[in-house]
């Protein structure tokens, strides 16, 4: 990452207001229109009553252009795994990326989990998705003691 090329962020957590820009910015990337996911997750995940629990931030340029978000919860007992904390997306829009943004984000959200007496983070890549799995990996993560198993049911 060449630091010279970092711009001024502002990471906060995401407001409803966000809506337009978040399902803007992930269709750009997946190619695919989930506007009502993306509502619903705004919805459960700005809950005040579950703060502590659950994390949606987005990154805004100084113009206050959303450039980046990162989603997470705490979830505890799954398959006997102690409470831990998930990471469930993390976008940066293309044209800003190798800026460190995504960097930003995971660490405000760790920040987050680790406030929350939260000491573990974990999330699932494909595994044939080389950035994303390179990026995690240069984070600080790597293949953890549980093994995602699955079964089409048609």
């Amino acid at each position: 990452m060449n630091n010279n090329n970092r711009i001024a962020i502002d990471i906060r957590p995401a407001t409803v207001a966000d809506s337009a820009a978040i399902v803007a910015l992930d269709a750009e990337i997946t190619g695919t229109d989930k506007s009502a996911y993306w509502t619903d997750i705004l919805e459960r995940f700005t809950d005040s009553a579950m703060r502590i629990q659950r994390h949606f931030l987005v990154a805004s340029s100084a113009n206050d252009e959303l450039v980046g978000f990162v989603v997470g919860e705490i979830r505890a007992w799954e398959f006997g795994s102690p409470p831990c904390g998930w990471v469930l997306a993390l976008s940066v829009s293309p044209q800003h990326r190798e800026l460190g943004i995504g960097s930003l984000l995971l660490d405000a959200l760790s920040v987050e989990f680790k406030a929350a007496g939260i000491a573990t983070i974990r999330t699932m890549v494909l595994s044939t998705d080389k950035v994303n799995l390179s990026f995690f990996r240069g984070e600080g993560l790597s293949a953890g003691p549980y093994i995602e198993l699955e079964k089409r049911l048609d």
